[in-house]
């Protein structure tokens, strides 16, 4: 197929880092972007780009350690999202990897303060807002309790 430009898409890894609330409930770990050019100003998950030559399960673990400072997590997949932006950009086009952590090595803090503005425990039955969207359809199936294994997202 010479000539013909290849469909690509920008891998990422996200982790849903879970813990028990009050009353029987379940807390999620999200940071408040800031200063990134995306989503500044969104409550987030712990999430990157998926490097040249890296596994998603590295990436969720380097993006663990470089954005909240955890190791030794304990990943469990939980769903893949094709995702696709309203310019049409190629850039526009993501698979994501979403896994969800009950177990680490740590405790969360801000390790990098020029991207975070806050970090907190959110119970999942009451978000702040506003949480980016496509993690929020995400973190509504894990409060539900179930989701396809793949997903998609800004096709509608």
């Amino acid at each position: 197929m010479s000539g013909v430009e290849r469909f690509v898409v920008v891998p990422a890894a996200y982790v849903v880092l879970l813990r028990p609330g009050a009353a029987g409930g379940r807390e999620v770990l999200l940071m408040l972007r800031a200063n990134t050019g995306y989503m500044d100003g969104h409550w987030a998950s712990v999430a990157g780009h998926v490097e040249k030559g890296e596994s998603v399960h590295a990436a969720a673990r380097r993006e663990a350690l470089e954005e909240v400072g955890l190791t030794d997590l304990e990943l469990e997949p939980w769903c893949a999202m094709q995702r696709t932006g309203a310019t049409g950009d190629p850039i526009d086009e993501r698979v994501d990897y979403f896994f969800t952590c009950t177990s680490w090595t740590g405790t969360p803090r801000i390790v990098e303060p020029h991207k975070c503005a806050d970090l907190r425990w959110c119970d999942l039955d009451a978000l702040p807002e506003p949480v980016v969207p496509h993690e929020r359809r995400v973190l509504d199936a894990v409060r539900a309790g179930s989701t396809p294994p793949i997903v998609s997202f800004g096709f509608d």
